[in-house]
């Protein structure tokens, strides 16, 4: 049977099992949006390209699939930047499906052409130009194993219009042929015993679990590990819910907005059983100052990020999934042979002076009875309204902190936000994709910032077009809050540019004029009655605006450049301890 390339990127998508597709249509790619008409899919109609990354990026994060888009040529390619980039940053598995002009056009600066292969190489984990018509469906095949295989990333896939055009009598085998391409997914079984007798000396050992637990969907193995061998556990932001708060063994979220007790932990550790995290520098603070007590075990299927910050005395490449269930079976072999208590770690007292951190040193938030809200009140509130069974969508910010901190998650999956490039304007789409993707049945939350919120609003006309009933929390302070938090801290509360008036625009009319409902919360006393209605809509998008006390910092924190032992937990001790270095320098002494 012989189709069109365009036919064949269809059909390709079909046999790999995707259901849905984020997109905008322009000329180099019309010939594909013509048989998507009869595709096997859902198309969801972007009003911007980056919103048609930010979605497929959502999806992929909710349902551990691959998020696919699809875009034409030229500016709309380049409009994928900043979401390929962060889902290079945040290991997360999408393919893009670029338009591009005619192969005889390319190089000539004809209209709409742009070299997005070329652009996007630092950005993707593969990325491939089309030459021949012939090549379209193993290129598909191929990008999308690429993309959800060994470390997950982003790749792209540029389609030229006359490629899309010509014709080639279509097949397809199931099976993928990359000899370049051998991921390690099993860990060196030397590597996996040191591990554990390391793990058996240690005193104060903590398991610092990162995202790559989420995106290998490794919870489960995590929970048996570490419960087995009673190993405190702290989840960075990309790891949040991997492991469940709610437990006795979890210590919080580390690095510069961590929980108090999460930060100490790494800093008085005498082991970190590393898992699926790259030593961001928000989490270890000043460098050479980072759990300065602690021997390294460290396992990641990227064997670039072993040993790239940080030294590792027990290095293992592999799945983290596939590495913890071999750990596991070592366990339960030494168990059947009684000799299992050998390889356990007596971490009574470690565990002890854990927990007794974490109540002397809880998350601090002075909220009024009644009057202005504060924004961690706000964000409490909406996670006692959803609950557990929701999935949490932040934007980047302040708002986003208070979000990671203030809400016990107990699943992977559950919160996603930008970790890594930090890009504000993910959250509409992002929760929009994350919907699309996790169906009827759960209930998803954006909890966004209102600088981020007007980044990419204009997304929520995609939500009601198509039926997508996600839920968007706006905590709306007046401010670029993070920005006018360190214009306050670090520049002597000289502000520029950071101004946002509440009412520019009004959110309740920009509501109104999508036709969903919206909701203003000003009080504490109408944060019940407001969010048991907004709950109470489940069938289209709903909008709640937190106008919430402009003056609150993100606490605990740790500076930038700094030690994380030298973490705060207000703004008074910053500000005490700015005053303290100011007075050493006017009377000439070491600060």
């Amino acid at each position: 049977m012989r189709i069109t390339g365009a036919q064949a990127v269809m059909k390709s998508l079909e046999m790999l099992g995707v259901d849905t597709v984020f997109g905008y249509p322009g000329g180099a790619i019309l010939p594909a949006y013509d048989p998507m008409i009869d595709a096997g899919f859902t198309h969801v109609l972007v009003r911007h390209e980056q919103g048609a990354i930010h979605m497929a990026e959502g999806y992929a994060h909710a349902t551990g699939r691959v998020g696919v888009c699809i875009v034409t040529s030229g500016p709309a390619a380049t409009n994928l930047v900043t979401g390929l980039a962060d889902a290079n940053m945040d290991s997360v598995p999408v393919l893009a499906i670029t338009g591009q002009v005619a192969t005889t056009s390319i190089g000539s600066d004809a209209f709409q052409e742009a070299d997005v292969t070329g652009i996007t190489m630092p950005i993707t984990k593969h990325n491939e130009l089309v030459h021949h018509v012939e090549r379209v469906a193993d290129a598909i095949k191929e990008a999308y194993h690429i993309a959800r295989s060994g470390r997950p990333g982003p790749v792209l896939v540029d389609l030229p219009k006359d490629v899309l055009n010509a014709t080639v009598e279509w097949s397809w085998d199931d099976r993928v042929d990359l000899p370049g391409y051998k991921p390690t997914v099993r860990g060196h079984g030397k590597m996996v015993r040191e591990a554990l007798d390391l793990i058996a000396a240690a005193e104060r050992p903590v398991i610092y679990a990162g995202g790559g637990l989420v995106r290998a969907d490794a919870g489960d193995e995590l929970y048996e590990f570490a419960t087995q061998l009673e190993l405190p556990v702290v989840t960075t932001l990309m790891g949040r819910g991997v492991f469940p708060d709610t437990h006795e063994l979890a210590i919080g979220m580390p690095g510069m907005h961590g929980h108090y007790a999460a930060v100490k932990a790494l800093q008085e550790a005498d082991l970190l059983v590393t898992l699926g995290a790259r030593f961001d520098d928000r989490v270890t603070g000043k460098l050479d100052a980072f759990a300065p007590l602690a021997k390294v075990i460290h396992v990641d299927v990227d064997p670039a990020e072993i040993g790239k910050n940080r030294a590792v005395d027990v290095p293992i490449v592999g799945d983290v999934k596939v590495v913890l269930g071999q750990l596991l079976r070592v366990l339960d072999d030494k168990r059947e042979k009684g000799t299992v208590e050998a390889l356990i770690p007596d971490t009574t007292a470690w565990r002890a002076h854990l927990a007794a951190m974490q109540t002397d040193h809880p998350l601090l938030v002075d909220q009024p009875s009644s009057g202005v809200v504060k924004p961690q009140t706000a964000i409490r509130a909406i996670h006692e309204h959803w609950g557990d069974e929701a999935v949490y969508v932040a934007g980047v910010g302040q708002h986003q902190m208070w979000a990671a901190q203030h809400i016990p998650y107990t699943r992977g999956g559950q919160w996603i936000n930008s970790g890594g490039l930090g890009t504000m304007g993910f959250a509409v789409p992002a929760a929009i994709g994350a919907k699309a993707g996790v169906g009827p049945d759960v209930p998803v939350v954006a909890i966004d910032g209102d600088g981020c919120f007007q980044m990419t609003f204009q997304e929520i006309a995609s939500a009601v077009q198509h039926d997508i009933p996600v839920t968007f929390c706006v905590i709306n302070n007046g401010y670029l809050g993070m920005v006018r938090q360190w214009q306050s801290l670090f520049y002597d509360d000289r502000l520029s540019q950071v101004t946002l008036p509440q009412d520019l625009p009004d959110l309740m009319k920009l509501a109104d004029a999508y036709g969903i409902p919206g909701f203003r919360v000003t009080t504490v006393d109408e944060l019940d009655t407001t969010l048991t209605k907004a709950r109470a809509i489940t069938d289209q998008p709903v909008l709640v605006e937190f106008r919430v006390d402009p003056d609150e910092m993100v606490f605990p924190m740790v500076p930038s450049g700094a030690s994380n032992d030298e973490i705060l937990e207000t703004a008074e001790e910053w500000y005490a301890r700015a005053a303290a270095v100011k007075a050493a320098a006017a009377a000439g002494e070491d600060a």
